[in-house]
């Protein structure tokens, strides 16, 4: 299976603590102070469990997202990865907890922003890359799991897939250990 068009979403530990249109003005800071990585900022606060606030970027977006009801962090990558698919998986979850951690400390929100790592949901923005049906999703889980062990420092994980054929291809990843941000980064580093 060709891991392309990545996204990951991270979920907030206390999704209600700060309004979602905060975030517009973290990400327009967060344009003025690169040099063009990122464009422009969309703003779909009106929409119900929708994408709500997008940061725009060439590579990937970084959006505090809302859909399925629960609020996250989701990185969508744009750009083409190359390598195994560890090494795909390993460099999308490396951009999605750094930005995680970035938000946390962001002085803007005045530290009520928690990420939980001990849980992700992965999935394919690409239909012709993968149906979201059991045999892909079988052939999704394999490339998954030796990278999901490695995330989460070899404790037990948890694969599932929303099947509503409708959605795009999926594994909600989950751990019962405690594995907070800077842990799950720490093992990505280690091979």
């Amino acid at each position: 299976m060709e891991l392309q068009k990545l996204n990951v979403k991270l979920f907030v530990e206390q999704p209600d603590s700060i309004p979602l249109t905060d975030f517009i003005e973290v990400f327009h800071n967060w344009i003025q102070a690169t040099d063009g990585v990122y464009h422009d900022v969309a703003d779909y606060s009106h929409m119900q469990a929708g994408p709500g606030i997008v940061l725009v970027a060439k590579d990937a977006h970084v959006s505090i997202d809302e859909s399925g009801g629960r609020r996250g962090l989701v990185y969508s990558q744009k750009a083409v990865l190359v390598g195994t698919p560890r090494d795909m998986l390993r460099h999308v979850f490396r951009a999605a907890l750094k930005n995680c951690r970035k938000l946390e400390a962001e002085p803007a929100l005045g530290g009520k922003l928690r990420f939980a790592a001990n849980e992700a949901v992965i999935s394919l923005n690409d239909r012709r890359l993968g149906a979201n049906s059991s045999a892909s999703f079988d052939e999704f889980e394999q490339a998954i799991e030796a990278f999901a062990k490695q995330l989460y420092g070899g404790a037990e994980v948890n694969f599932e897939r929303d099947a509503e054929p409708r959605r795009r291809l999926n594994v909600r990843v989950k751990t019962s250990a405690s594995v907070d941000l800077a842990q799950a980064l720490d093992n990505l580093s280690r091979n």
